[in-house]
């Protein structure tokens, strides 16, 4: 098991940890800063520091999968490719010794991460403009998309222009939490038709936007900016027709 640290505070960059195993799936943590691929958005990248001054390079974060499949508790820091295989195969040849029980600090390109948080916000600004179910979803350092389960068309200038009026009111983004009853009670909290929140704790991890003008609220388990103002420049770069009854919506960074 690892604890997320990122789910109660999406701005902390690093973090102290010790490793718990090496496994083909990546190097897991006791703890981490680290968000793993999951609800459409792309795992994080950054470094681990070892004990000796070197580094490894952390390409993706995945979450660990059991051997029928599912998802375990586990968080999986993956490097590359060639430097997992000489971590699972240690021989005295080997430039970078990483064992089980060492201590390591975790620290996240910020950068990167930033950008996520970023897009990931605006996608929640979407589902405020367009109110609408969401059958897919895609947020990555470069550019995110929401596919919208509907057959209106959409306006590109005018869905960017509604994403500016919310990043411009400085609305507050607070991370919250909801029972299953609760969920169960008000199904419409759900928007998307294809990822479900995650049940079985007894708390469901939930994202607020605005306070006394209610903008969003859903679960959510991704990382996010605490103020829409943080925002910055995000505009519609693309509409899509992807099928009779589904319209995409592609966010970038403005020039």
């Amino acid at each position: 098991m690892t604890q997320d640290l990122f789910r109660t505070d999406a701005y902390l960059t690093e973090c102290s940890a010790t490793v718990s195993a090496i496994t083909p799936q990546g190097i897991v943590l006791d703890r981490s800063v680290f968000y793993p691929l999951g609800g459409g958005q792309a795992g994080d990248a950054g470094v681990l520091l070892l004990g000796d001054g070197s580094e490894i390079a952390i390409v993706d974060t995945r979450k660990g999968k059991a051997e029928d499949g599912s998802f375990t508790d586990a968080i999986c820091h993956l490097p590359a490719p060639e430097v997992l295989a000489q971590l699972l195969a240690p021989s005295d040849a080997n430039v970078i010794r990483l064992a089980v029980g060492d201590t390591v600090t975790a620290r996240i390109d910020w950068a990167r991460r930033h950008r996520l948080m970023r897009f990931h916000t605006t996608t929640h600004l979407l589902c405020h403009l367009v109110p609408q179910l969401v059958n897919g979803c895609s947020i990555t350092p470069d550019y995110a998309r929401l596919d919208f389960n509907m057959t209106d068309a959409l306006d590109k200038d005018a869905l960017s222009a509604g994403i500016a009026q919310l990043v411009a009111a400085a609305h507050a983004v607070t991370v919250g939490t909801i029972t299953d009853e609760e969920l169960d009670a008000n199904p419409a909290l759900v928007k998307s038709m294809s990822v479900q929140p995650p049940r079985g704790s007894g708390r469901i991890r939930t994202i607020r936007i605005g306070n006394q003008d209610l903008i969003d609220f859903q679960p959510c388990g991704g990382t996010h900016v605490a103020n829409t103002a943080e925002i910055g420049s995000v505009i519609v770069t693309k509409l899509e027709k992807k099928s009779a009854s589904t319209r995409r919506v592609v966010l970038g960074f403005a020039a």
